[in-house]
């Protein structure tokens, strides 16, 4: 028999990587549940539904009566469900809190309620936004390092509040509760098709417009270690199913760290930019560094990032402009520069 994977957000970038990683990989029975805007029901999605046989459950799953649509029984659970994005926790942190933390508190209810197997909860790097400037802990980071935010009232680390607040109600439920809980907290991940809101598609379209001469470089000096979505989505299957990673914390990304004006001049490259750069004041709350240590996912689970940064950022590129020369609008996000993002609070 089939076993049934329940993948919570998994119209979302990483989501639906990892719908396709099963579905190409493993013989499952694979369902989808998230709200499902109108611009992310494009080709490449309704390819991998269809390709893979996935069932699709339509509904906001902050609102717990959605979950009554689900099934009472799933061997895994992926929990990806949330709001995420600079823009978001800037303009609208009260959201993110409740939107967030209500999607915490409705699934792990259900959870405890019904007959789930093992539960996967997704975090991010956004949890150790103080460590580095801060308190000066070493990069590349473990998951050791303490997690951290500089500023509690900051609207900018809203959506790492939530995080750790998933992390620790996954793990203490899954203790009380006795069900398998494993966490990944997810570096940088980047691939075709993976939105509005972060820096690669924020890029490719400010060059797209070619409106900037000088183009700006927002937090030049400023690191980051990019991972491609296949490796991201091969790793997070590979940390639910290990036998031994009950209570377990993962770091799901690549080792490589790199600049901001190296990602940003690399993107110029393959988009033929011949002009002069100069630098400029990065966004609020955004850290110095930022990379992972990936020894432990090595180590306890054979994960090994296969696609080199260069590699992927090629593929995403070509998939970004060909978005814009469609003239298919932008559904969410879209570049703000730093001035331009203000709290409404």
């Amino acid at each position: 028999m089939k076993k049934k994977v329940l993948i919570l957000g998994g119209t979302g970038f990483i989501g639906l990587g990892i719908a396709r990683y099963l579905g190409a990989n493993r013989d499952y029975d694979i369902t989808i549940a998230d709200i499902f805007p109108e611009g992310q029901k494009d080709s490449y999605f309704i390819q991998i539904i269809s390709d893979y046989s996935i069932k699709l459950i339509d509904g906001d799953f902050a609102n717990p009566e959605m979950f009554k649509k689900l099934d009472s029984n799933y061997d895994y659970v992926y929990m990806l469900a949330s709001v995420v994005g600079v823009n978001r926790c800037i303009e609208e942190p009260h959201e993110v809190i409740r939107i967030n933390t209500a999607l915490i508190q409705n699934s792990l209810k259900w959870i405890t309620k019904n007959d789930i197997g093992r539960v996967l909860f997704s975090s991010s790097s956004e949890c150790y936004a103080a460590t580095t400037d801060t308190f000066n802990y070493k990069v590349p980071t473990s998951e050791e390092v303490p997690l951290t935010i500089s500023e509690i009232g900051h609207p900018r680390f809203t959506y790492a509040v939530t995080k750790m607040l998933g992390e620790s109600a996954f793990l203490t439920y899954g203790k009380k509760y006795n069900f398998h809980v494993t966490i990944v907290r997810y570096q940088n991940i980047f691939g075709p098709r993976m939105g509005f809101k972060h820096v690669i598609p924020h890029l490719v379209q400010r060059f797209y417009d070619g409106l900037e001469k000088p183009f700006k470089i927002y937090g030049a000096d400023q690191t980051r270690a990019f991972c491609y979505i296949s490796d991201a989505a091969e790793g997070t299957v590979m940390a639910l199913e290990n036998d031994n990673s009950d209570q377990e914390i993962y770091h799901m990304g690549s080792p490589e760290e790199i600049t901001i004006e190296e990602l940003t001049k690399t993107v110029g490259s393959l988009m033929d930019y011949k002009g002069a750069y100069e630098a400029a004041p990065t966004y609020p709350g955004s850290v110095s560094r930022r990379c992972p240590d990936i020894s432990k996912s090595i180590k306890n689970l054979g994960y090994a990032p296969k696609v080199h940064w260069k590699d992927g950022l090629e593929e995403t590129v070509s998939w970004y402009i060909d978005f814009y020369k469609s003239g298919t609008p932008i559904y969410s996000g879209g570049f703000k520069t730093p001035d331009e993002l203000s709290y409404k609070g």
